[in-house]
């Protein structure tokens, strides 16, 4: 891989528009997964590459729409300034199709939600309150990782941003909790955005519906009005497998 450190959106030319060779796939989870590398003439990145084809259909969303939500899962990453969900396109061509095709992040897949130490527990209120304004409906212990330099990665986003109430997660250490004020004073700029900036409007309403993109909205006032982190409001609060 190359062992140049590229910028942001240099990465994302190189995922949008590289040469893509499948090293192989992922064997867990329900959907085709597959790691890949992509090649430009100078550089080489992994990367991980989830086809439209090979979603499992879902009864409660649309069919071959998981892909989009990674990439609106990103978007909402970077307008929020968290910097939580690796860089993801939608690629409409590869191997097998049209798909999300995410930089593949280094991380020790062993330790994840379950195996942080408290402290790092204690780092994961933005995941937590970022699964609340996706409506992140499959938080994982094992989507949550940590690089070597210690920054906190999240993945796997494809089943969000469904306009009913669907957050299932492990991460309820900070159910009742108070919003800390820097992650307010975030969400509120985010609001803004998401009320003003035209381009940030178009680049969701080309991934999402009208009526999902609404509803993160009024997600998101709902968190700036409550200021909590919520309590499980649903019967079934947790993803399975957990892990």
């Amino acid at each position: 891989m190359t062992s140049v450190t590229l910028q942001i959106d240099e990465i994302l030319t190189l995922l949008t528009n590289g040469k893509i060779n499948i090293v192989g796939r992922f064997l867990w989870g329900s959907n085709y997964t597959f790691l890949v590398e992509v090649k430009s003439t100078k550089e080489t990145i992994a990367a991980v590459y989830k086809p439209s084809r090979g979603e499992r259909p879902l009864w409660d969303f649309p069919r071959g729409t998981l892909a989009a939500r990674e990439v609106a899962a990103y978007i909402t990453s970077q307008a929020l300034g968290w910097d939580l969900v690796p860089p993801t396109v939608l690629r409409q061509e590869g191997p097998a199709g049209p798909g999300s095709m995410q930089l593949f992040v280094d991380a020790d897949v062993e330790h994840h939600y379950f195996t942080f130490s408290d402290e790092e527990k204690q780092r994961l209120r933005p995941v937590a309150l970022f699964d609340v304004l996706v409506n992140n409906a499959d938080r994982k212990g094992g989507h949550v990782l940590m690089s070597p330099d210690g920054h906190i990665w999240s993945i796997d986003h494809g089943i969000c941003f469904h306009q009913e109430d669907k957050l299932r997660t492990v991460i309820w250490d900070f159910a009742y909790e108070f919003i800390p004020d820097d992650l307010i004073a975030d969400t509120r700029a985010f609001y803004r955005l998401l009320l003003d900036d035209e381009e940030l409007q178009h680049k969701y309403i080309d991934l999402l519906s009208v009526e999902e993109f609404q509803t993160l909205i009024l997600r998101t006032e709902r968190v700036l009005e409550g200021r909590c982190f919520p309590e499980p409001f649903i019967d079934r609060p947790y993803p399975w497998p957990m892990v």
